[in-house]
């Protein structure tokens, strides 16, 4: 079976930055507890695309609609297969469930209705060992 990502762009707030990182160290402890292979959130530093054979690609700060104020985010989770990201999204989401009175006030530090997200089966890989 192909490895299979759960895939995000984001938006957060330059003044929001620490408690986004907060917030996804604790999706990471969460997702990797319960099996998933691989876990990143990267905030955009290199965004303005160079031309490539005469051609601009779209950036990413375009494509979020991000302000000067605000910075984009390319996440991803790797799992070895849809059916597992299945498996281990359904445990995240009971642990979430079971803590919902704990983030209670919890304020998301960006919106949630710029977010991006998909779920994409690997069909090129290349990986050295670590």
């Amino acid at each position: 079976m192909a490895k299979y990502v759960d895939g995000f762009v984001l938006v957060v707030p330059k003044d929001k930055v620490e408690e986004y990182t907060k917030m996804a160290e604790d999706g990471r402890d969460s997702w990797m507890k319960f099996g998933a292979l691989d876990y990143y959130e990267c905030r955009g530093d290199d965004l303005v695309p160079p031309e490539m054979g005469g051609e601009k690609a779209r950036s990413f700060i375009e494509m979020a609609g991000a302000a000067p104020d605000e910075t984009v985010w390319f996440s991803f989770i790797v799992f070895r297969s849809k059916e597992h990201r299945d498996e281990v999204n359904a445990k995240v989401m009971e642990e979430m469930e079971e803590q919902s009175e704990k983030y209670k006030d919890f304020i998301v530090p960006f919106d949630m209705k710029r977010m991006a997200y998909g779920g994409f089966r690997v069909e090129v890989e290349g990986a050295r060992s670590k």
